[in-house]
């Protein structure tokens, strides 16, 4: 997936302005794509270059004009086609499971307390996860086409979180394991 069509499918809903993109990429977008503000302001310019975007400017009293971001017609098209197309499996690049494959190297005390470091913030993020579908999609009835694929990506998002705690869980007591056989 491209910044571009991560932005694109954030500017579908509304039109919003570089910063308020930023916002919600540090947020709810940010939850499975990440970018820095650097990033979205870069793209945006290449967006309305291809003229996927178009920026509207506003007026701002002793600041310079704000712009604000909405899809076009030609835009939409694309995301249209690009929706419809499959995807690949995404690629991992986790640091942290570099670090458990190399940890023969280090006292498996250290990455017991790696992995139980590693447990507690999945636990974190897993709550943030679950209070947000409790705050706002307890009725998914009565939510709206739009609100119900969000939750399926929240979805997702409580899945993945459950199973780092699971392999957390499942993986401790064989790292102590391994520790108790080289003392013995």
């Amino acid at each position: 997936m491209s910044l571009a069509h991560a932005i694109m499918v954030s500017l579908i809903c509304e039109p919003k302005s570089g910063y308020d993109l930023a916002k919600q990429f540090d947020g709810s977008v940010g939850f499975f794509w990440q970018a820095t503000h650097q990033q979205i302001y870069r793209e945006l310019t290449k967006l309305d270059q291809q003229n996927w975007i178009a920026a509207e400017a506003i007026a701002q009293e002793g600041r310079p004009d704000k712009k604000i971001f909405s899809v076009t017609d030609l835009g939409l098209s694309h995301l249209k086609t690009w929706l419809l197309q499959s995807s690949e499996v995404a690629t991992v690049k986790d640091e942290f499971l570099l670090k458990i494959y190399a940890g023969y190297l280090v006292p498996e005390s250290e990455i017991i307390n790696q992995i139980q470091e590693h447990r507690q913030l999945h636990q974190q993020q897993l709550e943030i996860y679950q209070a947000i579908e409790r705050n706002f999609f307890s009725d998914l009835q009565s939510c709206s086409r739009a609100s119900r694929f969000a939750y399926l990506t929240l979805r997702r998002g409580i899945i993945f979180e459950q199973g780092w705690i699971t392999w957390c869980d499942e993986v401790l007591p064989l790292v102590a394991e391994l520790s108790s056989d080289r003392i013995g």
